[in-house]
């Protein structure tokens, strides 16, 4: 193509971003005008992807880490002939438009992640290179390379100082994935001014040191520089680092290069002003030259032959591999094989009973053995999660079929990749450690949820019956912090029966995340011919028994391991003639979906005198109990003992609950 149109295609990119920022009167003009030279030369000479079908599976994935930048995005989507109208880049950040603040993973067609929260998309990038490594080792042959694909990214100054970029870019390394080329938007710029009021180290050689390739490009307008760059990551086997040397705000004049471009509309004057900087008409706004249009456009028929010929491709593999195929196809749609769930275990009554992290253990290794694309690891945690699955392999770099793997002391870097892996599909991820480190991932759970990602979060050592370790590792607000979160399940089950179904519940939830919490000690398990079914876990509460000669008078509920402790003070209850309701809560969300009618009959409204125990904050219960109840909860943190003097000394006994039983009896 000639320069004067290659030239007007990358200031297309740059005032349709500029233009919609205006309009909105709200946004981040600098970085799509600093970058748009880099994306042009990416997305034309490099980026396979197919407009007409988003979710092609063998595309490349493209992240705007940065996400505030998304008017970069929208305008390369638009351009290049996704399903999305001009006119919703007219709508940019507007009620009810497909182009909001930051990319929305699910709202825009194109858009692979849900970015913003910087760091973010770098982590999902590494997840999606597992992913990649990990399908093309189980489904490729010689012959039929289904999977083999590159994970790009834009990624900005403050991703790179977010601790979880150092956490995947660290893993990254380690495990060798090739198939990862970041662009480093490296204008020099953040929100507070140049970034050598805080970040003056060698980014290159921190990359280096992680075992990445590393480049740079001295001029971020020089598209052919830019494409060699790529051309020598792509032919790297090394997760690749390019540093673009970018002037934020490119053609503003008076505005580019400082920090003025970054958060907020040029203005009227400055805009126009950069259009005559860079020869470029002042009106209408979002103007497009038809013939930079039609170069755009192109990608559509580039897109469709990819498909073609990737079709061709499977249908050959399907000939050859009728059953590797539909495994292929099933895992792609994200449905579940017939029976997967069918003949769960089932845990014998014991009153000496299991640990809800070994029954999840258990649990985990017999849906693995049905479901090959479950796979996941710990953060250097395994061994004290129970989540390793057996007879299987880690997934390293020379062995990327396997299905365990050891994250590190990551927490944060592993909820990245554990949503980037969901993000690329075909793959059920899970990643654990001790719940009250799930503080270092939230963000990762939250995104999970915002982007109904079906991570499943493993929380282990769930209380004060964490013991010895003392309050540091004591989780006191975890429970009530992850009921917070909009869209999260958060499942914390009673018994080894109740683990199975809780478990069962989290893969069944294809479209959002789980979280499971899990004890580090032994729990009495439920005698089930005498209580009500564990199945009975998906509608958050159930009746456990009805104990007594009457209707209830007395509702006593708890969620995991108090569950046993409102068993025996029930059962005391019960023999000193009170009738009492035994309830088991493990997700608030899930009962919170049932209908009133099913409520009302686990929570009759008559029954005002309840009670619930809860070994962590009780915030929240007294929805569940009213104004006439009481919660025994733990509203201060714990202390360095055995936990049963921690119970003991914290009022988690028989003894305390009957205590505060009978008070709300006889007020």
């Amino acid at each position: 193509m000639s320069s004067a149109l290659q030239q007007r295609a990358i200031t297309t990119i740059r005032f349709l971003a500029a233009d919609a920022v205006q309009q909105a009167n709200s946004g981040h003009p600098g970085l799509p005008m600093g970058a748009a030279a880099l994306a042009y030369t990416l997305w034309t000479r490099h980026l396979k992807h197919s407009p007409h079908n988003p979710a092609w599976p063998n595309r490349d994935r493209f992240i705007l880490s940065g996400g505030h930048g998304s008017a970069l995005l929208y305008a390369l989507l638009y351009l290049t002939g996704y399903n999305l109208p001009l006119e919703e880049l007219k709508r940019f950040r507007q009620w009810g438009s497909l182009t909001p603040g930051h990319p929305e993973f699910g709202l825009t067609p194109g858009v692979e992640t849900t970015t913003g929260p910087l760091g973010a998309g770098f982590s999902n990038g590494v997840g999606m290179a597992i992913a990649e490594a990990h399908l093309a080792a189980e489904i490729n042959t010689p012959e039929h390379l289904l999977i083999d694909h590159f994970i790009y990214a834009i990624v900005t100054d403050g991703d790179l100082m977010e601790g979880v970029a150092s956490e995947a870019a660290s893993l990254a390394g380690h495990l060798r994935l090739g198939k990862l080329i970041y662009l480093y938007d490296d204008n020099h710029i953040s929100i507070d001014g140049s970034t050598d009021l805080a970040f003056t180290e060698d980014r290159l050689a921190r990359f280096s040191a992680y075992g990445w390739h590393t480049q740079s490009v001295e001029d971020g307008n020089d598209v052919d520089a830019i494409d060699a760059a790529i051309w020598a990551a792509r032919a790297d086997p090394r997760p690749s680092l390019i540093a673009v040397r970018t002037t934020i705000g490119f053609g503003a004049p008076n505005r580019q290069g400082t920090s003025k471009a970054h958060g907020e509309p040029l203005g009227e004057e400055e805009l126009s002003l950069a259009k005559q900087n860079l020869n470029w008409p002042l009106e209408p706004r979002f103007i497009i030259p038809p013939d930079a249009l039609a170069y755009f456009r192109e990608a559509i028929n580039r897109g469709d032959e990819y498909e073609i010929d990737w079709n061709c491709n499977f249908s050959l593999y399907r000939q050859a591999y009728p059953d590797r195929a539909q495994e292929f196809e099933r895992r792609l749609a994200g449905e579940l094989p017939p029976g997967w769930d069918a003949d769960l275990p089932v845990f014998p009554a014991d009153t000496k009973g299991l640990a809800t992290r070994a029954a999840s253990g258990k649990a985990l290794n017999f849906f693995a053995a049905r479901l090959p694309e479950l796979l996941g690891g710990s953060a250097d945690l395994a061994p004290s999660n129970n989540t390793k699955l057996e007879g299987q392999a880690a997934f390293q770099a020379d062995s990327p079929a396997g299905r365990n793997f050891h994250f590190g002391v990551r927490e944060h870097g592993m909820g990245g990749a554990i949503n980037g892996m969901a993000y690329h599909g075909g793959l059920r991820p899970f990643g654990a450690t001790f719940l009250v480190f799930a503080d270092y991932l939230r963000p990762a759970i939250r995104l999970a949820a915002i982007s109904h990602l079906p991570s499943i979060w493993v929380f282990t050592h769930d209380s004060i019956g964490v013991g010895e370790d003392g309050p540091t590792h004591q989780p006191v607000e975890q429970v009530v912090s992850l009921r917070a979160i909009p869209n999260l399940v958060t499942l914390r089950p009673a018994d080894a029966n109740e683990t199975v179904h809780a478990w069962r519940l989290a893969l069944a939830r294809t479209h959002a995340p789980t979280a499971l919490i899990l004890t580090r000690q032994n729990l009495p398990t439920l005698d089930r011919s005498i209580y009500s079914d564990a199945a009975l876990v998906e509608k958050g509460a159930y009746v456990l028994a009805d104990l007594g000669d009457g209707q209830p008078e007395l509702i006593l509920m708890a969620s995991g391991s108090e569950v046993s402790l409102i068993v025996a003070a029930g059962v005391r209850l019960a023999a000193e003639g009170v009738n009492v309701r035994l309830v088991s809560v493990p997700s608030w969300e899930l009962f919170r979906a049932q209908e009133a009618g099913y409520r009302e009959s686990v929570f009759p409204a008559h029954v005002t005198a309840r009670v619930a125990v809860e070994a962590g904050l009780g915030l929240g219960w007294e929805r569940f109990v009213g104004t006439a109840g009481a919660i025994i909860s733990m509203e201060h943190y714990g202390a360095s003992a055995p936990a049963a003097r921690l119970f003991q000394e914290f009022g988690f006994t028989v003894e305390n609950v009957i205590a505060t039983a009978q008070r709300v009896l006889h007020p």
